[in-house]
């Protein structure tokens, strides 16, 4: 996912520096969008790991 956001900020500033803003905007938006759905699938699984070690060690 990560990947795709970084695919879109790239197309973002090409297509700002080309001078086409509308577009730039849209991809600029969908990047962090990308990445802020990543943070959240990477904080909870982050949480679900931390769990299922406790779990396991018995702490």
């Amino acid at each position: 996912m990560l990947k795709w956001a970084l695919i879109f900020a790239v197309v973002a500033l090409v297509a700002g520096l080309l001078g086409f803003g509308g577009i730039a905007g849209a991809a600029a938006g969908i990047a962090k969008l990308l990445f802020v759905v990543a943070l959240i699938v990477f904080a909870v699984f982050l949480v679900m790991g931390l769990m299922a070690g406790r779990k396991i060690t018995g702490n």
